[in-house]
C-alpha cells in the first residue's frame, strides 16, 4: 500500500513537473528544465562531493559562457557556480577543523603552487586595477582548490583517478565529433575554426590546447594491458578522434606541441639521461645565440602566410615577416617585455595585461590587426603573461611549477607501483609536455575547459606520488582529516 501511494506521488508529481514545463517553454520561460539537475547538485553537494567533482568533470566540456556585461563579469554556466561553492565548502571546512595532510603540503609541487597563489595574491594588493586582479585570483583559487587540493583527496581511490580522465575524455570526444560534423559542413575551411569551435571553446586555439593535453593520456593507455580490450580500443578511437580534432583545428601551436610530446616519449623511451639533455640543450641554446643574425635573417625570407594547406600552415610558423597572427603575438610579447621593465618585481596586477598594455605598443610593431585601444586579449603566453603581471617572482614560479610537474611524472612513470599507474604517469605527463610547450605562446588557464584537467591531472600525479607505496598498490593510510566524504 505504501509502495503504491509512493508510486502515485512520484508520477503525480512527474506529470505535473511536466506539464508545467510545457507552459513555461510556451511563454519561452526555459529555466524550469533545469531544476531537476540543480536539485540533484545540490544533493550530491551535501551527500557525496566526491560524485559531484566527478560529475562537474563530466559537464566541463559542454559547458558555455554567458556574458554579463552590465555586471563586469562572465560565468562558465553550469560548472563555475558549482566550483565556486566547494571553494567555500572546503575552506570552511579548513579553518575549522584547521588541519589537512602535511604529507601533500610538503611535496614540491604543492609547495611551489602555494607560493604561486601566494605571489598572485600580494601582486593583486599592488595592481593597477585591484578588482579585476582580485577576480582573476580568485577564479584561479576556486579551480585549484577543487580540482587540486579536493582532487587529490578524491585520487586516493586510483579508480577515480581512471574515472576523472575518461569522464572529461568521453564527453571532450562528443564536443570534437559535433564541431568536426559542423566544420566539415562548410568544407573544413581554415578561417571557419574559429566559428566551428563555439560555442563549446573560445577559439580554435583553445580548443586544439585542451585536446592536446589529454589525448597523449588515451595514446599510451591503450597498450594498459591490465584494461579489457574494449576500453583498450575505446582509448585509441578517443585519441583518433583528438588528433583529429587537433588537425581541423589549424593551430599550429598544438601542431608542434605534439612534436615536442613525441620528441619526450622518445627520449623517456630510449632512456636518455639526463646531463645528455641539458649538455644537447646547452649546445641548442649556444646555436641559437651565435648564429642569431643568419637564423634571424632565414626566418625574414619566409613568406609563407597561414594557409588552409597543412604543408603551407606548417611553414608559416617562423613567418615572421609577413605572418598577422605571429606578428602580432610578437606585439604582445614585446609590450609585455616593456611592461616588465617598468614594474619589474610586482608587476601590473594579474589579469590586467588587457587593460593596460595598449600604451606599451610601438609603432613599428603594429600589424593589420593591432588595435590602438589594447583590447583584444592577453599576453598569449603561460610565461611572458605573468612577468608582466606579477613580476620576474610570478614568470619564475610559473618556469617552477612546470618543472616540477614533470620532474614528477617522469619519477613516477619509472617507480610507480603497477605497471598502470606508471602507463597513467607517462600519459599525463605528455600531455602536460604539449601544455607547457603550447604555453609559450597561448594561455588557457583562465578557462575552465583548460583548467579543470590542467589542475585535475596534476593532483593525480601528486596523489600517486605522496599516497602510492614503491613496493605496493595499495594507498598509504590517510590522517583522518584527509577523507574527501568528510567534507560532505
Amino acid at each position: 500500500m505504501v509502495r503504491n501511494e509512493q508510486l502515485l506521488w512520484f508520477y503525480g508529481g512527474s506529470l505535473i513537473f511536466a506539464a508545467l514545463n510545457l507552459l513555461f517553454i510556451l511563454q519561452e520561460v526555459y529555466w524550469l528544465m533545469a531544476l531537476p539537475l540543480a536539485m540533484g547538485i545540490m544533493l550530491l553537494f551535501f551527500f557525496s562531493l566526491d560524485k559531484l567533482i566527478l560529475l562537474l568533470v563530466l559537464l566541463t566540456p559542454f559547458s558555455i559562457k554567458f556574458r554579463y556585461p552590465e555586471l563586469g563579469f562572465t560565468v562558465d554556466m553550469p560548472i563555475e557556480p558549482v566550483v565556486v561553492a566547494i571553494m567555500g565548502l572546503f575552506f570552511f571546512r579548513l579553518l575549522y577543523e584547521r588541519s589537512y595532510d602535511w604529507r601533500v603540503l610538503r611535496h614540491p609541487v604543492t609547495i611551489i603552487l602555494l607560493l604561486q597563489l601566494t605571489w598572485m595574491f600580494v601582486t593583486s594588493v599592488t595592481s593597477e586595477i585591484p578588482l579585476v586582479s582580485f577576480k582573476y585570483f580568485v577564479s584561479r583559487l576556486w579551480f585549484v582548490t577543487t580540482f587540486f587540493f579536493l582532487g587529490i583527496y578524491l585520487f586516493r581511490e586510483p579508480k577515480n583517478m581512471r574515472r576523472f580522465m575518461w569522464l572529461f575524455g568521453s564527453s571532450l570526444a562528443v564536443v570534437v565529433l559535433l564541431v568536426t560534423y559542423k566544420h566539415s559542413g562548410v568544407g573544413f575551411i581554415r578561417d571557419m575554426g574559429y566559428w566551428a569551435a563555439r560555442p563549446f571553446f573560445n577559439d580554435h586555439t583553445h580548443y586544439a590546447a585542451v585536446l592536446a593535453l589529454v589525448a597523449p593520456f588515451f595514446a599510451i593507455m591503450a597498450f594498459n594491458r591490465s584494461d579489457s580490450l574494449l576500453r583498450r580500443r575505446m582509448a585509441i578511437i578517443f585519441f583518433v578522434i583528438f588528433c583529429a580534432g587537433i588537425l581541423f583545428s589549424y593551430s599550429r601551436a598544438a601542431w608542434l606541441s605534439i612534436m615536442v610530446a613525441a620528441a619526450g616519449l622518445l627520449i623517456l623511451a630510449f632512456r636518455i639521461r639526463f646531463r645528455l639533455i641539458v649538455a644537447g640543450l646547452v649546445l641548442v641554446l649556444g646555436g641559437l645565440y651565435v648564429f642569431q643574425t643568419e637564423i634571424i635573417m632565414r626566418l625574414e625570407r619566409n613568406q609563407q602566410e597561414s594557409s588552409g594547406d597543412f604543408g603551407e600552415h606548417l611553414r608559416s610558423i617562423s613567418n615572421i615577416t609577413s605572418d598577422a597572427s605571429n606578428l602580432e603575438r610578437i606585439n604582445r610579447w614585446r609590450s609585455a617585455y616593456r611592461m616588465y621593465q617598468e614594474r619589474p618585481v610586482l608587476g601590473w596586477g594579474p589579469g590586467t595585461y588587457q587593460f593596460v598594455y595598449a600604451p606599451f605598443q610601438r609603432y613599428e610593431d603594429y600589424t593589420i590587426i593591432t588595435t590602438h585601444f589594447g583590447d583584444l586579449g592577453n599576453a598569449h603566453s603561460e610565461y611572458i603573461g605573468p612577468l608582466s603581471e606579477s613580476g620576474l617572482p610570478g614568470m619564475l614560479s610559473m618556469v617552477a611549477l612546470s618543472l616540477a610537474v614533470l620532474a614528477t611524472g617522469v619519477k613516477l612513470y619509472k617507480k610507480a607501483p603497477t605497471r598502470e599507474m606508471r602507463l597513467m604517469a607517462l600519459g599525463i605527463s605528455l600531455g602536460f609536455i604539449t601544455y607547457f610547450t603550447h604555453g609559450l605562446l597561448n594561455n588557457f588557464l583562465d578557462t575552465d575547459k583548460a583548467s579543470v584537467p590542467f589542475w585535475g591531472m596534476m593532483a593525480i600525479l601528486v596523489a600517486m606520488d605522496v599516497f602510492y607505496e614503491k613496493e605496493g598498490a595499495k594507498p598509504a593510510e590517510p590522517a583522518p582529516e584527509s577523507r574527501l566524504k568528510d567534507l560532505a
